[in-house]
């Protein structure tokens, strides 16, 4: 099981588990394909009639804290569920076949209206897309950035944009997803130290 924090040695963050123990395949019964009975556990599943096999996985996704020249980050409120009116990292689930760089580029043009470049590499955290246990598991990287280009506008599915201090971040309870606070945390503390 995957415990807060474990995120490539950016630092040891002690709490309980964010990563639920209900799995994407559970209650799979039927194959999608020809409707045959699926065998499996909680990890694959295959159905012996076409030859269908599906592997649980956690869903990839990429964010940016993109910085500006007062070392301030920038953060967007999601304007969707989950977490609607919460404060979020600017990112999203990467396509099929994508390059995480090139899917945080994406989804920051999409989100926040800005052209990035990434710079440094964060970290991984384990999540969920949701706030119970049958929400997706996902594998979010992070990297810092900095904007080329574009103004910063909320779209997509996100409601408004605002620049925060490191010292002025929201609460947690303010903020979308048990990791997102970590991450911001993470970020702080490279701060800090540099």
């Amino acid at each position: 099981m995957t415990v807060a924090g474990t995120n490539l040695g950016v630092g040891i963050l002690h709490g309980a588990p964010i990563v639920a123990v209900v799995g994407e395949l559970q209650g799979w019964t039927w194959c999608p394909r020809c409707r045959g009975e699926l065998r499996g556990d909680g990890s694959r599943v295959e159905c012996e009639a076409c030859g269908f096999v599906c592997y649980a996985s956690s869903k990839a996704t990429a964010g940016a804290l993109v910085e500006d020249g007062d070392g301030r980050v920038l953060l967007a409120r999601r304007a969707l569920e989950p977490f609607k009116g919460r404060w979020d990292i600017p990112g999203g689930f990467l396509d099929e076949g994508e390059h995480p760089l090139d899917g945080v580029r994406r989804e920051l043009l999409e989100e926040a209206g800005l052209e990035i470049e990434p710079i440094d590499f964060l970290g991984i955290w384990m999540d969920r897309y949701g706030g119970d246990s049958t929400a997706e598991a996902t594998l979010n990287l992070y990297w810092t950035a900095r904007a080329l280009g574009g103004e910063p506008r909320a779209a997509d599915d996100v409601d408004d944009l605002r620049w925060f201090p490191r010292d002025e971040l929201p609460p947690p309870n303010a903020l979308a997803f048990e990791n997102v606070p970590f991450v911001l945390a993470a970020w702080r503390a490279r701060h800090e130290r540099s």
